[in-house]
């Protein structure tokens, strides 16, 4: 293949614009969470973490899934061969995706805003979550339409845009609280976590600017191109709805198990002896400073995902096996290769990481012993993008929840008896779980392929 048709490929020079993107985000939000670990302290890392969960439940219940429907129905109708009505259809689809995000993201800031109390209280297990709850309530409406506005230019194949948003909005983020830190210094005053998160909610109003200009510079169409009858619209509403509401139960229900094991460990913790700070403590350094690095490599499998999932599935509509097969080879050598390598460098630089750069020694600690992790996370990510390839997301959703259910079990039976250990020996065995099942779930192909040989 030549360079200049390599360059031209959307899909690879989208693929290269992500990676790089992922890479700086990355490594700015790594120093990040460093500068954060040394000013805010521990506990108060732990209820910024705290919080995570909503967010997380808020941004699967009113943007991924429509997101990723926007992204589909864009990229169909792009493909069309009139490109005024296709682009037309393209815009309705990013229109009705829009309304509908914004909507939804509407009724659920209010209703966090107006019960953040109660959700602190019943939900979160720790009061002082309420003042940063009514903070994240206002970024929720702009990553709601900063979303839908990635989703169009993901299905238009033009990555770039989303790239620039997210290191737009990573700087913001980190920039805004360098300097809330600058003017609390000069007055003696402490940076809180109610700071960390206004830097969240001014990086996604700076996501929706970016993206809005974006928009502004689009092309217009014809006023009279191409007029759609109203029973076309009410199709595809149904289509869209189609997709969107069952990918939102899917995402829903994975992140409300995701949230209840977080939410769960500094609650078990306690029950095991630990003070109400002690546990937020170390629930802050392992979820605030260790898993950031953990996750860090996790960039680079993520990008290779990008590339695999769509050739999956072109591979599986020409019903080439040995393909498919020589893929899921190729992920797992990847995987492993990657997964061992970085092993080795955090078990080796696990205590200099912690006691250098968090001033943490607990959290070097944490590195070393999920250092093991890595050979699996990185093979399950793969293994799980040629999953959705083949078209099998409703097998990763159980696999997932089974998974996150082996977490659970281990933080309500095992965390108040063992103590912390006890939850990494469960996340080793939910990603144990995992690999298996998902090579399980993969081996046909297997089969196919040594009985062709």
């Amino acid at each position: 293949m030549k360079l200049s048709r390599f360059i031209k490929n959307p899909l690879i020079t989208g693929t290269l614009l992500m990676t790089a993107a992922g890479i700086l985000s990355r490594i700015i939000g790594f120093f990040y969470r460093i500068f954060l670990s040394r000013t805010i302290g521990a506990e108060a890392l732990g209820i910024y973490q705290l919080i995570g969960p909503v967010f997380t439940i808020c941004i699967a219940l009113t943007a991924s899934s429509i997101q990723t429907a926007i992204s589909k129905f864009v990229g169909d109708n792009g493909q069309c061969s009139d490109s005024v009505c296709g682009e037309k259809r393209a815009r309705s689809y990013f229109k009705l995706g829009l309304l509908l995000s914004t909507v939804l993201a509407a009724v659920t800031s209010l209703f966090v805003h107006h019960n953040a109390e109660w959700i602190s209280v019943r939900f979160l297990g720790e009061t002082r979550c309420a003042p940063l709850l009514v903070l994240l309530s206002y970024a929720l409406l702009p990553c709601c339409i900063h979303a839908c506005i990635n989703g169009y230019y993901y299905g238009k194949k033009r990555a770039g845009i989303p790239s620039f948003c997210q290191l737009v909005e990573q700087i913001v983020r980190v920039g805004s609280v360098w300097i809330f830190y600058q003017v609390l210094m000069e007055k003696d005053l402490p940076l809180t976590a109610e700071h960390a998160v206004l830097g969240l909610v001014l990086s996604e109003f700076a996501g929706l600017i970016v993206g809005t200009a974006a928009l502004s510079l689009e092309k217009k169409l014809p006023k009279n191109a191409c007029k759609n009858p109203s029973p076309e619209y009410r199709y595809m509403m149904h289509m869209f709805l189609a997709m969107v509401i069952p990918l939102t139960l899917n995402r829903v229900l994975i992140a409300a198990s995701s949230s209840i094991e977080n939410l769960l460990i500094p609650q078990k913790l306690q029950v095991f002896g630990y003070s109400a700070a002690d546990s937020l403590s170390i629930y802050g350094i392992l979820t605030g400073m260790t898993m950031s690095v953990i996750l860090f490599p996790g960039v680079l499998t993520n990008s290779f995902s990008v590339l695999l999932l769509p050739a999956i599935s072109e591979a599986h509509g020409q019903n080439n096996e040995r393909g498919i097969t020589n893929a899921i080879k190729k992920a797992i050598l990847y995987g492993l290769l990657l997964g061992f390598l970085f092993t080795v460098i955090f078990l080796f630089s696990g205590n200099w990481i912690g006691n250098h750069l968090f001033h943490n020694a607990l959290s070097g600690a944490f590195i070393r012993r999920l250092s093991w992790l890595c050979p699996l996370m990185y093979v399950t990510s793969l293994l799980g993008s040629i999953i959705h390839g083949l078209g099998n997301a409703r097998q990763m959703l159980y696999i997932n929840l089974l998974a996150c259910l082996i977490r659970i079990g281990m933080v309500w039976f095992f965390v108040p008896v063992c103590g912390i250990g006890a939850y990494l020996w469960g996340m080793l065995l939910s990603y144990v779980f995992t690999t298996i099942a998902c090579m399980f779930s993969l081996r046909s192909y297997f089969y196919s392929a040594d009985n062709k040989n």
